[in-house]
């Protein structure tokens, strides 16, 4: 449908927490994710599999070097292909990745849209959605596990189970409506059941 098409932009941005740090991932994501970051890092390794590489500017100049793995749609986190470039933490370095990405044909993901890219791909629904921020915002043991629990869609089959029951509910009583008239114990049958 029109509400689910995407943009066919391939996005890139820093994945980990700002600051420095000993490490540091740039992830792209979209359907010439792969190619970008071919551009970036030379041959990419299989799926799922880690492959050690200079990471290069739109010149050719080093900028790091680090891991690069790929995760082919639809088995990623946001259903599309998707590149992580694992490198060292410097602030610059990673904005040096991501400018490189955006060279070569990527643009700067605006914050939430790799989430919001699962979520319109059918990878998450929309608690799970939620559920990633708060597992970012958690401030305490407690709400961590709460938001993970909910990412893990615990929270959400338990809203299946009550839909379920709902319109289990709905048609035993359009039922009892549309055949008030006949002689059907409706309550006797055990249909409708908590």
């Amino acid at each position: 449908s029109e509400a689910t098409k995407l943009e066919p932009w391939d996005l890139a941005a820093v994945a980990t927490a700002a600051g420095r740090g000993a490490l540091g991932i740039v992830r792209l994501s979209g359907p010439r994710a792969i190619e970008i970051a071919d551009q970036l890092a030379g041959p990419l390794p299989a799926p799922r599999s880690a492959v050690l590489r200079h990471f290069r500017d739109e010149t050719g100049a080093a900028i790091d070097q680090g891991l690069a793995l790929v995760f082919k749609a639809p088995h990623s986190f946001t259903g599309e292909d998707v590149v992580e470039l694992q490198g060292h933490g410097a602030p610059v370095v990673l904005a040096a990745l991501v400018s490189a990405a955006i060279a070569h044909g990527a643009r700067a993901a605006r914050p939430g849209e790799f989430s919001e890219r699962a979520y319109l791909n059918g990878r998450i629904d929309l608690a799970q959605a939620e559920a990633i921020a708060d597992l970012i915002d958690a401030a305490s043991t407690q709400a961590a596990r709460a938001a993970q629990r909910s990412l893990d869609g615990v929270f959400s089959a338990r809203v299946q189970a009550l839909t379920e029951s709902l319109i289990a509910l709905r048609v035993y009583v359009e039922g009892a409506l549309d055949f008030s008239d006949e002689d059907i114990d409706w309550l006797g049958q055990g249909s409708l059941q908590a």
